[in-house]
C-alpha cells in the first residue's frame, strides 16, 4: 500500500473537482464555514451565560444575617 504522497493527494483532489464541480465545493465550504461560526458563537453564548449565573449566584451566599 505505501505511504499517501503528494502526488496521490493531488489525483484524489482532481477527482474529487471533477466529480462535484468546483461550484458545488465551494457552497460546501461556504456551508461549513458558516456552520463552525455558528458553533464557536453558541459555545461562547454559552459560557458567557455561566459566567453570569455563577456571578448573580456570588451576592446571595454573602448576605449575613444580623440577630
Amino acid at each position: 500500500m505505501g505511504e499517501i504522497s503528494i502526488t496521490k493527494l493531488l489525483v484524489v483532489g482532481a477527482l474529487i473537482v471533477l466529480l462535484f464541480g468546483t461550484k458545488k465545493l465551494r457552497t460546501l465550504g461556504g456551508d461549513l464555514g458558516s456552520a463552525i461560526k455558528g458553533f464557536k458563537k453558541a459555545m461562547a453564548e454559552d459560557d458567557n451565560g455561566k459566567k453570569s449565573d455563577t456571578e448573580a449566584q456570588a451576592p446571595a451566599d454573602r448576605i449575613i444575617h444580623k440577630d
